[in-house]
């Protein structure tokens, strides 16, 4: 796709589980209710997510590094 590009919930969800990152559009879905998920746009009926939208909401979701468990807090 190219930069500028929009996808729909289901091609949003298919790019970020494409990274390794298990999305459902079903979540995308809730999380445009409830809030914290990416950032989107409405097309008449349908809302768009860019692919910079949604890398920002993943890097976001995404711990630092690790070498141990302790490091969690």
């Amino acid at each position: 796709m190219q930069p500028d590009a929009y996808r729909d919930r289901r091609e949003a969800a298919a790019y970020l589980t494409a990274k390794g990152l298990r999305t459902s559009w079903r979540t995308l879905q809730k999380l445009a209710c409830i809030g914290g998920g990416p950032q989107y746009r409405i097309y008449g009926r349908l809302a768009v997510y860019t692919d910079q939208d949604l890398d920002i909401y993943a890097d976001g979701k995404l711990s630092a590094p690790r070498f141990s468990t302790s490091e969690a807090a």
